[in-house]
């Protein structure tokens, strides 16, 4: 009997999916990546591993997805093409397959002008499309070149980005269309902060898809990060309104997760799931599902936090917590 992803089950059960983002590691030890996935594990159906994300240089994603299924987490293994020919990426995503790993995210990746290491040589051999055509062939028993695979076909679940706030919209209905057809199961999109384009998206591009669609959430810290998320993202336009909530905020943070809570709440009414995104804050995402009126989603996994020492000792409040 084939072996369901816990993504894969929620997605059977219709459930409203939750995933969250981890970075994996600069250097060699997995310790902070590995503790802040645990703590994401009873709320979300996957937790995604990102590959290079914004061309900055950390730990493969490989590496760390097989890390995460070792200590029995659910990863989605980010896997993108800026970086490998197509003899590396089917390598690779031979080897996840063995090492258990089912969720793969297939994305063409960032330039990597945008990152720390501007000299490196990209590949793009293959793009996102290209790419899920691929894990379509392996799961079949067959690679890139339609060659069989002699030891066994491969048993992959994959997914793809979706950018609702595309400004083409017939490019984001081709491409969307194209991945679906390059079986894409799932979609996690770009970060959203303009809900009346997603309801567009919604009703008249992914209506009818039978797959799953995962609103991008992020959690703002301050008004200094939208700020720059301004200026360094393509195609986000976080609002004057948002922006003037951070600087009016006491505690910009806690505004922040109660900007993300209602966002939740959005998606819910719009779509069937959330991805969130919440850089190296990633212990805060459990309090903005929670403010989103979400239970945990494994409850046999979750251990309710220690209540605040009257002394003044125990944990402290999100809003005490440094906003970096």
């Amino acid at each position: 009997m084939t072996h369901l992803s816990r993504l894969q089950q929620g997605i059977q059960r219709g459930e409203f999916l939750i995933t969250a983002e981890v970075m994996p590691p600069k250097g060699g030890n997995p310790a902070t990546m590995l503790h802040m996935a645990q703590l994401l594990d009873p709320w979300v159906h996957g937790i995604n591993v990102t590959d290079g994300s914004r061309a900055v240089l950390r730990m493969s994603s490989l590496a760390a997805a097989s890390l995460l299924q070792q200590h029995h987490l659910e990863p989605i293994y980010q896997v993108a093409c800026r970086d490998r020919n197509r003899i590396a990426l089917q390598a690779d995503l031979m080897g996840a397959n063995a090492l258990g790993i089912r969720n793969v995210l297939a994305l063409t990746g960032d330039p990597v002008r945008a990152g720390d290491q501007p000299q490196a040589k990209a590949v793009y051999d293959y793009e996102s499309v290209r790419l899920l055509q691929v894990i379509q062939k392996l799961n079949q028993g067959m690679d890139s070149e339609n060659q069989p695979l002699p030891d066994g076909a491969l048993n992959l679940f994959p997914g793809a980005a979706v950018d609702p706030q595309s400004g083409s919209w017939s490019g984001l209905q081709r491409r969307f269309e194209r991945k679906l057809q390059a079986g894409a199961q799932f979609f996690q999109s770009q970060m959203i902060v303009d809900f009346d384009r997603l309801e567009k998206f919604m009703t008249q591009i992914a209506q009818g898809c039978g797959r799953p669609i995962l609103a991008g959430i992020f959690l703002l810290k301050s008004a200094k990060n939208a700020h720059y998320i301004n200026k360094n993202v393509p195609g986000v336009k976080i609002p004057e309104a948002l922006i003037q909530r951070l600087e009016r905020a006491v505690h910009p943070l806690e505004e922040g997760i109660r900007i993300a809570s209602e966002q939740v709440q959005w998606a819910r009414q719009l779509c069937q799931g959330v991805h969130l995104m919440a850089v190296k804050r990633e212990d805060l995402i459990p309090e903005i599902l929670t403010q989103a009126g979400l239970s945990p989603t494994n409850p046999a996994r979750y251990t309710p936090p220690a209540p605040p020492d009257p002394k003044g000792h125990g944990a402290t409040g999100a809003g005490e917590m440094p906003g970096k």
